[in-house]
């Protein structure tokens, strides 16, 4: 009893991922600290090339050695710190569910949110915590009062939960669905921004654009289409699933008027976490997905009533904003646009190989796409895990057809290697076929 007093004590009321007992404070501060001290001097992109500093953040994680996770554009592993922090938290509450719950732990969601907050660069008064992108941003499509013949205009390359969200509101409502289509890799922001805006019609009401294209890792002028979008009195919805945690950026500085994310992609927190902001002046025009006594009001919690949820993968979000902030948005960022580049510089002039993402840094961060002369995407994906252990997707989706590999922070560059050996051979075999 003793033991479980001190426990629940620790855990004050769970703003300790943030105090001077957190997880992270305990086993990691002071060796990042010390680390960081001696490269100061070194610059995000040249520490991203740091492989002893690399080496150490590795270490925070538990990632299987019998399998190279190349498909962290799914979701990606969280370091050990926060699935420590998450069994903590479900220990405790199955100890006494209904107050360990909602009477401890439920009084950690206003500390997360403001760290959250932080991290976004917004109001806390923005942001509501949930379990994915889709959830989020499922929130303000189905929440906006959209009328018969209100145009919302999106493109094909969208992700197919938003595509699927936007055309039942088209068969429920009689909204008006446009798609645009592009072909991947684009490196000219004038391209996209006027394709948005000449499809623009008296009728257009929001446009959808996706931060990071998730087939192909193609980053968008998001910011240049908000302010197009702006100046024509449309208001804009972006999907960052694939940003947040990733690119080095403030949510408000991109100029939309909603934004939705997942917290278990890039910024490595617990498996079904995710994120909405609302700028604070459309809160009260979006009904929440679920109801609430005060459906329009002006409180982003209104959004958050989901009935009993998981909290202790909530609460354990705080865990994995300390870990990001301890390595830094910038350097994080730097890293794993090093590693994508890593393995495409070493495959783009093999013979049979082509590379479906941009090399530019403005245009590509962490995914990419490859795909191999005689071989269907298909064989790709499989050969590249039964022959080699590398788990990939192979992606075949309207005008995009490739294996899309992402790696993280804790992928090393012997895996990398293995990577590259592994194109290289299956194009080699591929040619050999063809003659």
């Amino acid at each position: 009893m003793t033991n479980r007093r001190k426990f629940v004590q620790s855990l004050g009321l769970m703003s300790s991922a943030f105090s001077a007992s957190s997880l992270f404070q305990q086993n990691h501060a002071a060796d990042f600290k010390r680390i960081l001290e001696a490269k100061q001097h070194i610059s995000p992109a040249l520490l991203a090339e740091d492989e002893d500093f690399w080496a150490f953040v590795q270490q925070g994680y538990t990632t299987s050695p019998n399998i190279i996770n190349l498909n962290n554009g799914g979701v990606s592993p969280s370091p050990r710190i926060v699935q420590e922090a998450v069994e903590r938290y479900n220990k405790l509450s199955n100890e006494g569910p209904s107050y360990f719950m909602w009477r401890v732990l439920d009084q950690g969601r206003e500390p997360l949110r403001e760290k959250l907050a932080e991290l976004a660069g917004c109001d806390k008064e923005e942001i509501a915590i949930n379990r994915n992108a889709t959830e989020a941003l499922n929130t303000v499509i189905f929440g906006l009062d959209f009328k018969a013949g209100d145009e919302i205009i999106g493109t094909k390359q969208d992700y197919p939960n938003m595509i699927n969200a936007w055309r039942q509101r088209a068969q429920r409502d009689g909204i008006v669905y446009t798609q645009l289509s592009f072909d991947f890799p684009i490196e000219n922001d004038a391209q996209i921004v006027d394709a948005f805006e000449k499809a623009i019609t008296p009728k257009t009401k929001l446009l959808h654009v996706t931060h990071i294209i998730n087939w192909v890792g193609q980053i968008m002028p998001v910011a240049k289409i908000c302010a197009m979008a702006k100046r024509r009195g449309i208001e804009v919805i972006v999907d960052g699933a694939h940003t947040f945690g990733l690119l080095d950026f403030k949510i408000p500085d991109l100029g939309c008027d909603y934004f939705g994310t997942s917290l278990h992609k890039f910024l490595s927190a617990p498996i079904g976490s995710g994120m909405l902001w609302i700028k604070k002046d459309k809160i009260e025009k979006v009904w929440p997905l679920v109801c609430n006594d005060k459906p329009r009001g002006t409180d982003i919690r209104k959004f958050e009533t989901l009935g009993t949820r998981s909290f202790p993968i909530e609460q354990g979000i705080g865990e994995a904003i300390n870990f990001h902030n301890a390595i830094g948005s910038k350097r994080k960022e730097e890293r794993i646009r090093y590693l994508k580049n890593y393995w495409t510089t070493q495959v783009k002039d093999v013979p049979g190989v082509k590379i479906h993402t941009s090399f530019k840094s403005a245009y590509s961060c962490a995914i990419a796409g490859v795909s191999i002369d005689g071989m269907t995407i298909a064989e790709l994906d499989s050969a590249l895990f039964t022959k080699y252990k590398i788990h990939t997707v192979g992606i075949v989706w309207e005008n995009i057809s490739c294996v899309r590999v992402t790696p993280h922070v804790y992928t090393r560059l012997k895996d990398l290697d293995k990577m590259v050996h592994a194109i290289k051979e299956l194009a080699a075999q591929a040619k050999a076929k063809k003659l």
